[in-house]
């Protein structure tokens, strides 16, 4: 039964971010095809932020009125609408329509903030759900919530997405005057083993089994809450109570909010001041405006000047991070705040080489090396894996105080990954602080 239950978890927490992880990983492809070229990461970013409406409506019902918004038809609705969007994107995602003098990938954008909607109010909903089962589930659904990004990412791999090769050809209209024949360097996209719908259905699949798996969790028995606050909800149902016996077999959905005003007593932090508290909430925003919206918005100002297969490698290898870093706070479990602060400086140091690279695009340092691709991805790579293992470490310090605790958990997700968009849009598409660059004719020093 626990092992079942941790697979369902797991399965839960792939559900929340598999779809947008999936467009990412997928935009090699629909980088070449959209109106949006290049830019079309950060206008995706900033829809992204758009659908934080989901979060807010969900924070401030539970803020002015406890106890009215049950998590469990929230997150059915919202796997249905992902389901359903993610069907509509095999068959839609190519198609445009013209806004003021511009084209644009309407439909990519509109079923984009469907998903988006969905992923990020999973982020105040699936989380407080998590607090119905015990600690040890939560790690169970990080992993899952990593793995949403690194199952796309290994499709990806299979499906072959963003190989480019350059291709030399005469240019006989430009003969110069002594008869020299000039020649033309241009990209060539290969085509993909499978197509784009092919890797959107996919992603329709995994929401479908997150749903399924939901289903499951909500009507089989499942551990609860321990000690004495079983012992409560025993004797209000008039049973006999579990104290030092386990814990007691309760259905996910019809004591529900029973459980909940039992096992959730969050009137502040119980072990930590509230300026650790407050401490541990920035560096929660700080941490998810990086890792969901700053850098991914110059990932391909960062990678693309050392070639298509280093973005390839680092959307993919640093995908992979992310579910590397969750399983191994299953095994090193650490709550500590030093260590927390240690490993946030780190990945943030990391993050500004990244960002130093993406600003200097698309004539970086170490162009022309394997030094200069290999840094990048490494650095892909350690920024993610990094910065997940400290969501992680908030994450269960947070478990601890509750459900309302992971709340404002998701909250301060959603706000720090705003907050991020909304500075990186203006940067890259108003003021183009970021320039990109032809992969075949970067006309860069050596």
């Amino acid at each position: 039964m626990a092992l079942f239950l941790h697979v369902l978890s797991c399965l839960l927490g792939l559900g929340s971010w598999i779809a947008i992880n999936g467009v990412w990983v997928e935009l090699p492809l629909l980088v070449p095809i959209a109106p949006e070229g290049w830019e079309l990461p950060s206008y995706l970013t900033l829809l992204i932020q758009f659908a934080n409406i989901g979060p807010l409506v969900v924070t401030l019902t539970h803020r002015f009125s406890p106890g009215y918004l049950r998590e469990g038809p929230v997150i059915f609705a919202l796997l249905g609408v992902g389901v359903l969007s993610c069907l509509l994107l095999a068959f839609l995602w190519q198609e445009t329509s013209w806004i003021g003098s511009s084209r644009r990938s309407t439909a990519l954008l509109a079923l984009i903030f469907c998903l988006s909607l969905v992923d990020c109010t999973s982020s105040v909903t699936f989380l407080p759900y998590m607090t119905q089962l015990r600690p040890a589930y939560l790690t169970s659904y990080f992993i899952g919530e990593g793995l949403s990004g690194l199952l796309p990412a290994l499709l990806a791999l299979a499906q072959g997405v963003g190989v480019v090769s350059c291709v030399t050809s005469t240019d006989l209209n430009n003969t110069q005057p002594n008869g020299t024949i000039p020649f033309n360097t241009t990209a060539m996209y290969h085509p993909a083993r499978f197509p784009v719908w092919g890797f959107f259905l996919f992603l329709m699949g995994m929401m479908a089994t997150s749903l399924l798996a939901f289903t499951i969790l909500n009507v089989m028995p499942s551990e609860r809450c321990q000690g004495h606050q079983e012992e409560t909800v025993a004797k209000k149902r008039g049973e006999r109570g579990s104290w030092g016996k386990g814990v007691e077999q309760l259905p996910m959905m019809g004591d529900a909010d029973l459980v909940v005003k039992t096992c959730d007593r969050w009137k502040g932090f119980g072990k930590y001041s509230w300026g650790e508290g407050l401490y541990l909430f920035l560096v929660l925003g700080w941490v998810n405006a990086l890792t969901n919206a700053v850098l991914p918005s110059v990932q391909t100002y960062s990678c693309m000047p050392y070639g298509s297969h280093i973005y390839h490698l680092a959307a993919a290898l640093s995908a992979m991070a992310n579910p590397l870093a969750c399983g191994i706070s299953m095994f090193l479990p650490n709550r500590s705040l030093v260590t927390m602060g240690i490993l946030t400086a780190t990945g943030t140091a990391v993050a500004l080489y990244i960002m130093a690279m993406a600003v200097l695009s698309p004539c970086p340092p170490l162009l022309y090396t394997t030094m200069g691709g290999t840094l990048m991805v490494l650095s892909w790579v350690l920024f993610v894996g990094i910065l997940s293992y400290v969501k992680v470490i908030i994450g269960m310090i947070l478990r601890d105080e509750g459900h309302s605790a992971l709340v404002w958990c998701g909250a301060v997700v959603q706000l720090g990954s705003m907050l991020g968009a909304l500075t990186m849009f203006p940067l890259v598409n108003v003021y183009s602080l970021f320039h990109s660059g032809d992969p075949c004719n970067q006309n860069c020093p050596t």
